[in-house]
């Protein structure tokens, strides 16, 4: 089946990290069609509002949006070059230009959402500095805001194709396999690896416990927590062997107590030299395993591609 991405790009060399990444999964999955999306740059409000009473004004914003759409294709051309130069086919690639609307982050997801793309993808920079223009504070507003499409924040080069899947048992992590088996389906070599973290007594509790035996309320949480799990694992098995994944494709790495699940997820993703990380972006009761985690991962992942999934 025929998946849409949406590649939102800039002139910074994050983009082309996404690109490379883009071109590199198109190795990965089947038929995959991919357009390119550039925002065109603010247009003063000042010389929008002169040039509806005056002839200079508007003489003069005519030939900046002209300058701004030309400057705009020459950037689409040449990332377009770049990811057939890197495999992917010609026919393969397109290129939309359109003046900035609302804002950048909210102008890519009215497209991405309007036209029903299957993820989304954004070069991810660094969050300080003077050299945020496009990424940072708009990677993280396109993930915090998608209700629909999953986002694939690009950091820079993968390390390898290996395949993380952090995972708790909710429902966006359902979604999570639900888009990766999707995505790679029928794909002999795809390694998948599903990573969860065992919850403890304080995840669902903020009272102080460290002068009480609480050795019985863990013991029950690890149980219901692993028929919870065992389910899980059972149906993302079953929906990734449909897709064509055999089950040796697949392993299971569980860790237990992890006081920063966080924290537990990127030392676990970069220990594995794994080359994407995916992750639900709401967890069981929308706050314990993802929401939190997602944001901590947004806001430190690098080294890859991390998929946020709504």
């Amino acid at each position: 089946m025929e998946k849409k991405v949406l590649i939102a790009v800039d002139d910074s060399r994050h983009s082309e990290y996404a690109l490379r990444y883009a071109a590199g999964l198109n190795e990965m999955a089947e038929e995959m069609k991919f357009v390119l999306f550039h925002v065109q740059p603010t247009i003063s409000q000042y010389l929008i509002d002169e040039a509806r009473t005056k002839a200079g004004a508007r003489a003069e914003l005519e030939k900046l949006m002209k300058k701004a759409h030309q400057a705009s294709r020459a950037l689409l051309d040449k990332h377009k070059s770049t990811m057939v130069s890197l495999g992917v086919g010609e026919d393969d690639v397109q290129a939309i230009s359109l003046p900035r609307k609302f804002g950048v982050a909210k102008d890519i997801l009215e497209y991405g959402t309007a036209l029903l793309y299957d993820a989304i993808i954004v070069g991810r920079r660094g969050l300080s500095g003077l050299a945020e223009v496009f990424v940072g504070s708009v990677s993280a507003n396109v993930v915090d805001n998608s209700e629909l499409l999953p986002v694939w924040l690009v950091g820079d080069k993968a390390p390898s194709t290996g395949i993380m899947a952090a995972v708790d048992g909710s429902q966006s992590s359902l979604r999570a396999v639900d888009h990766l088996s999707f995505i790679f389906a029928g794909n002999p070599d795809v390694r998948i690896t599903f990573f969860h973290v065992v919850p403890r007594l304080a995840d669902f509790c903020p009272i102080d416990f460290s002068e009480m035996d609480t050795s019985e309320l863990e013991a029950v949480i690890e149980q219901g927590e692993k028929a919870c799990i065992d389910r899980f694992y059972a149906y993302a098995l079953k929906k990734l062997t449909d897709a064509g994944i055999d089950e040796k494709q697949i392993s299971i790495d569980v860790q237990k107590g992890a006081f920063k699940v966080g924290k537990a997820v990127l030392s676990a993703y970069q220990k594995g030299g794994f080359g994407t990380l995916i992750v639900g972006r709401r967890g069981m009761d929308k706050k314990y395993f993802t929401g939190s985690v997602s944001r901590y991962l947004v806001n430190q992942f690098s080294g890859g591609a991390l998929w946020v999934v709504p």
